[in-house]
């Protein structure tokens, strides 16, 4: 260790930290390598931790046993690696933050005759496209109640058809495909529906009056959806009495963090105004590091993908890195990018509500049920990180057809259906399967970073598996599996006598069917469970009706279970070709089935 410090180039790259056990510990980027990494240590007497750091670096130091580096060309392309590792591996001394979804976009372009509305995430070719956004919640809610309080066209098709349809019947269409209206009159409803767009309060309003109109006439499931949407949209932006004289475009980043936990706050101000925010939650495992929470948000939201409408930057704090953060926007934004902490004026006001609410955030309790489910069972299966999100597996299969995988999430409190996933499989065995599925997860964690737990829905095997499979990946993240007791080996599924067993690495827990910590677990199994049974019932609804529509075309039973013997899902049967076919069955059924299948 001592003479790696020594010979440490002075070029850019990144560093990895591990412990005595090689558990990745810290990810960090360096200008200059040496430099940077020396800055931790002090030599003299011995080798140990810098007097300069930080408790939580200290502490962290403390642990390391060996180290790693990796050269680049340049800083820029450090903060790029950096951040694609730590994701991937989930470092115990870095901050790991879930990806920012894409907000989308309303947009409209102004040089159609009769434009429409419509929703976008990325930027679109055409130079006459105007944005209105990113929304955070609420952009379809808001994109129907304009159609439903403006009389726009209405569906793309509209046009196109040269006959007034059903929309102008019943007076949501003026009819331009017959020419009822003018260009110029129907430019005055686009106005009115931008003007809905930009002032949310006066389209609440006016959808109130329409949900009061539904419901004395008795069409109460049409007001119950306008209200829900009416709920959905207030909850798109933070109330302020700010209101900016120009027509500026801000984005507003704000970051907080007690002992347990950190709260991001995002708000976007569009012309002048604030037009969403959404805000996040991210657990605090070994200490707050201001510095990387901003570098990684910021960076984690804009991605690698030019957002429809580039602006301004504005942040609640100053933090190490933001210069060249700033430099690896401009390249991302085409245009040069600022990022600053404004100390006067509007924009402080800005970022101080964007504080205000971070510490509003912070200021509200967590759900205690929950959060004692969750500390229970870390508890008792000794994890080293608090399990704020799950991720739990399970496979399904009949007689080795239909073969899929599931994952559900679960995430704050609750499940979290977004990050649900399910998989079709080619292993034929459990373990292969298993191997198959946490491979496909592990494959997508640089997108998707991995949780703090995995449950799996079996034993001590496939416990072992998941052990394996994350070690030779370098992932820092910890398992436990639940499955059914064994008696002579066999597992013990008699309905009432079933007694579910957890397992951690170094032990198994045989729990009362009442505690508390068993039945949370067997609440996320279940879950696994249903989700990877009606992905199964579908495949094999799907598999039965093509092997149907086979027999029907003079393919024995036979023949079809000979087929997906070989290729396995009917789908393979697209990409191979007729002789293939041929030598399994022969040349005249070969013809039939590449007819079906081309």
């Amino acid at each position: 260790m001592l003479q790696k410090l020594k010979n440490l180039p002075a070029q850019p790259g990144i560093y990895q930290y591990f412990d005595e056990k090689r558990r990745l510990l810290y990810i960090g980027k360096a200008k200059n390598l040496s430099n940077r990494v020396k800055s931790y240590f002090s030599f003299t007497p011995t080798l140990g931790p810098s007097a300069k750091l930080s408790p939580r670096i200290h502490q962290m130091i403390l642990q390391v046993a060996s180290m790693h580096y990796i050269v680049v060309d340049s800083e820029h392309d450090a903060l790029i690696l950096e951040n694609s590792l730590i994701k991937q591996l989930k470092p115990k001394y870095n901050i790991l933050l879930r990806d920012d979804k894409t907000y989308p976009y309303i947009y409209i372009d102004t040089a159609e005759t009769f434009p429409r509305f419509d929703i976008t995430r990325k930027v679109l070719k055409s130079k006459t496209i105007k944005y209105f956004g990113p929304f955070s919640i609420g952009a379809r809610d808001i994109l129907d109640a304009v159609y439903e309080l403006c009389q726009l066209v209405q569906k793309k098709s509209c046009l196109k058809a040269g006959k007034a349809c059903l929309f102008y019947q019943i007076e949501k269409c003026l009819a331009p495909c017959e020419g009822k209206i003018t260009p110029d009159e129907y430019q005055k409803i686009v106005a009115e529906a931008m003007h809905l767009i930009h002032n949310k309060k006066e389209l609440i309003n006016r959808l109130s009056k329409k949900m009061h109109f539904y419901a004395e006439a008795l069409r109460f499931e049409e007001a119950k959806n306008i209200r829900d949407a009416i709920d959905r949209i207030a909850k798109s932006e933070i109330k302020s009495h700010i209101d900016f004289a120009n027509l500026d475009n801000f984005d507003v980043f704000a970051i907080g963090a007690d002992t347990s936990r950190g709260a991001i706050v995002r708000m976007f101000m569009r012309e002048g105004r604030i037009v969403s925010s959404s805000h996040d939650f991210f657990t605090i495992q070994s200490g707050f590091d201001k510095d990387e929470a901003f570098l990684r948000t910021i960076m984690n939201f804009y991605t690698d993908q030019k957002p429809p409408i580039v602006a301004p930057i504005l942040v609640s704090d100053t933090f190490e890195g933001s210069e060249l953060l700033q430099e690896h926007l401009s390249n991302v934004f085409g245009k040069k990018a600022t990022i600053t902490n404004p100390s006067r004026g509007n924009k402080k006001r800005l970022v101080e509500l964007a504080k205000k609410n971070v510490d509003e955030l912070l200021s509200q309790p967590q759900q205690h049920h929950h959060l004692t489910n969750l500390k229970a069972l870390q508890e008792l299966c000794q994890l080293a990180s608090f399990p704020q999100r799950i991720e739990v597996f399970d496979n399904s299969h009949i007689s080795g057809q239909a073969r899929v995988g599931a994952m559900i999430s679960y995430d704050n409190g609750e499940f979290d259906k977004s990050g649900y996933r399910t998989y079709h499989l080619e292993s034929r065995d459990e373990y292969g399967q298993m191997r198959e599925t946490l491979t496909r997860r592990m494959e997508s964690f640089e997108k998707n970073p991995p949780p703090d737990l995995w449950v799996l829905d079996g034993g001590t095997t496939l416990l072992s598996l998941a052990q394996q499979l994350l070690e030779s990946h370098g992932v820092n993240l910890e398992v436990i599996a639940i499955s059914k007791e064994k008696i002579d080996a066999k597992s013990h599924r008699a309905k009432g006598k079933a007694k579910d067993i957890i397992h951690t690495v170094n032990e198994s827990f045989s729990l009362q069917e009442s505690d508390k910590r068993l039945q949370f677990v067997q609440l996320l199994r279940d879950e696994a469970h249903r989700r990877a049974i009606g992905f199964h019932k579908k495949t094999k609804l799907k598999l039965d009706q093509e092997s149907k529509l086979l027999n029907l075309k003079g393919i024995s039973p036979a023949k079809i279970k000979k087929l997906l013997l070989h290729f396995e899902t009917f789908s393979k049967l697209t990409k191979v070709s007729e002789e293939e076919i041929a030598s399994l069955l022969n040349k005249s059924d070969a013809k039939i089935i590449k007819k079906i299948y081309k």
